[in-house]
């Protein structure tokens, strides 16, 4: 388990983490101070502790990782490499949650025991949504990760999210798709909060423009998919909508290839991280892909700046980075704006930024982030297949519909 502050090599060097400390601020010991009434070498006065709960280890372990790696990110842009804002030192305190929903309620409980007010992170849905509740019991400001889950947004008032939810996928899927009114909609997704969540998009959104929704469901710890893609087919539907994540994607993606799921009917799904993007094989044309991220996708400074400091500090920006980086800026803005939790959710509400996604907002009714969504293609690339960006949907577009 990681509990020690990662210290960030940036441009004002490498800042000393001495103690961790509760998220209220505290004082520190002051040095003499100058004429002018700041401190002599105006350090930090007061820290404030960040809890990080998110997958280190299990299924979602890469997620987790590029979630971090992003994070950090973030927190280097957004301090200018020190870790601090105004006379306040962040500290971070990590914790792995294996996506388990227990242990992430445990490791917030006691982060929240020690008197920690700001918590991000989770890479699961499930996982968001419990520790949410512990959120609102605890009266804390919780900054959700890559869970997708719309039930994630709107749920209460001190839970926001970095990343972006299931209807601004399905929102961007709608994209390729002509007239669906009278169309067969199978979505075939994994039994967990996040493919519920799609489940629940699909109808709503497709549902609503006159589709009829069904789904098969796989249970999350299944490893063998050829029974489940001969289902697809027997279903006869007019589109495939797939809602997968986690390591079992290329033996699923590969059993519906190997039952000529591809040839049978159009498939639409996520484009998932760049571990995924050779595992579609022979079909990896065939479909159409909805993404959140990908490195080449956005053109704007913000975005080159992450790349470049995720790949000095030797990882690769990828699906779910945005995620870490864009809660590394709500964090800092957070405190640079508030005093205290409720002081933090007045200071995000409505907040416009401009993230690695371009200009995001936290829409205040729900804390929803809207920002701009991409449509892709995979082409080939020697052995394996890489993203092009077939267009750009704007962050309006695919706003999901108010929570509440």
């Amino acid at each position: 388990m990681r509990v020690t502050k990662k210290l960030l090599l940036g441009t004002a060097g490498l800042v000393a983490i001495t103690a961790l400390a509760a998220c209220a601020p505290t004082d520190t010991e002051e040095p003499e101070s100058s004429a002018t009434g700041t401190t002599e070498d105006s350090g930090p006065t007061q820290t404030v502790t960040v809890g990080i709960i998110t997958s280190e280890t299990g299924v979602l372990a890469s997620y987790g990782e590029q979630y971090l790696q992003g994070f950090e990110a973030g927190l280097e842009y957004a301090t200018d490499g020190t870790s601090i804002v105004g006379d306040t030192e962040i500290l971070v305190e990590y914790r792995d949650d294996a996506a388990d929903a227990d242990k992430a309620v445990t490791a917030a409980k006691e982060l929240i025991g020690s008197g920690v007010q700001i918590i991000a992170g989770t890479v699961s849905s499930g996982v968001a949504l419990s520790v949410a509740e512990q959120a609102a019991q605890n009266q804390v400001l919780y900054i959700s990760g890559p869970a997708a889950a719309d039930a994630i947004t709107g749920i209460n008032e001190y839970t926001f999210r970095s990343g972006r939810q299931s209807s601004q996928d399905v929102a961007t899927a709608g994209g390729f798709l002509d007239d669906v009114s009278g169309k067969d909609v199978l979505v075939f997704a994994q039994d967990t909060a996040f493919g519920q969540g799609n489940v629940a998009a699909v109808d709503a959104i497709l549902g609503g423009q006159g589709a009829t929704v069904s789904s098969i469901l796989v249970a999350e710890d299944v490893t063998e998919f050829t029974t489940f893609a001969q289902q697809v087919l027997d279903a006869d539907p007019d589109l495939v909508f797939v809602a997968w994540a986690g390591a079992t994607s290329g033996a699923m993606w590969q059993a519906m290839s190997q039952q000529g799921v591809f040839d049978a009917v159009p498939v639409v799904t996520g484009l998932g991280d760049a571990a995924t993007f050779g595992a579609y094989g022979e079909a990896s044309e065939q479909i159409s892909f909805l993404n959140h991220y990908f490195a080449g996708a956005p053109d704007n400074e913000v975005n080159d700046a992450m790349v470049a400091s995720i790949e000095a500090a030797g990882g690769t920006p990828d699906l779910f980075s945005p995620d870490g980086f864009n809660a590394a800026l709500m964090i800092v803005h957070a405190i640079e704006n508030g005093d205290d939790v409720d002081g933090y959710i007045a200071a995000l509400e409505g907040y416009t930024f401009e993230g690695p996604k371009g200009t995001t907002t936290v829409r205040a009714s729900d804390h929803a982030l809207i920002q701009e969504m991409y449509q892709v293609k995979l082409v080939a690339d020697g052995d394996t297949f890489i993203p092009e960006l077939v267009g750009t949907v704007a962050a309006e577009d695919v706003a999901p519909t108010e929570a509440g």
